[in-house]
């Protein structure tokens, strides 16, 4: 079926140019694949990048050495409000392990900082709980 228009050679009306479909196809997704965006690592060496940690662009940002990808410069911006790591994957519609990998990366420059939810050991257990709501409806 012919949609009217040919790929290759028409001319992006906003651009201008003839390269308007040649980075990404409707049916198969962008050309760059996100683990393309990682350099193919997968893993992490650090445990607290977990679903719900929370991130936040530091206050106080390092000294750029080098510019950053455009997909490092886009999560600092989502992140200038606190998000968690699976907000941020669904945010930037990426896959949750590259996007682990990329706040690992901006981590480690010190572009962004990292709060663990609190382990559930230091959360209040059932009983006591319980205690609390049948001394609120004692009131």
């Amino acid at each position: 079926m012919d949609d009217g228009g040919d790929r290759g050679g028409s001319l992006d009306s906003r651009r201008g140019d003839r390269h308007s479909h040649e980075w990404a196809d409707e049916a198969a997704g962008p050309v760059v694949r996100p683990f393309a965006l990682v350099g193919g690592r997968t893993a992490i060496a650090r445990d607290d990048l977990d679903l719900i940690a929370v991130v936040e662009t530091s206050a106080s940002l390092p000294e750029e050495t080098s510019p950053l990808a455009p997909e490092h410069e886009t999560i600092l911006q989502v992140c200038r409000t606190p998000l968690s790591v699976a907000e941020v994957a669904s945010e930037l519609d990426l896959a949750l392990g590259v996007v682990r990998v990329m706040l690992g990366d901006l981590l480690d420059a010190g572009f962004i900082e990292v709060r663990r939810p609190a382990p559930v050991a230091q959360f209040p257990n059932e009983r006591v709980l319980k205690d609390v709501i049948d001394g609120l409806r004692a009131l």
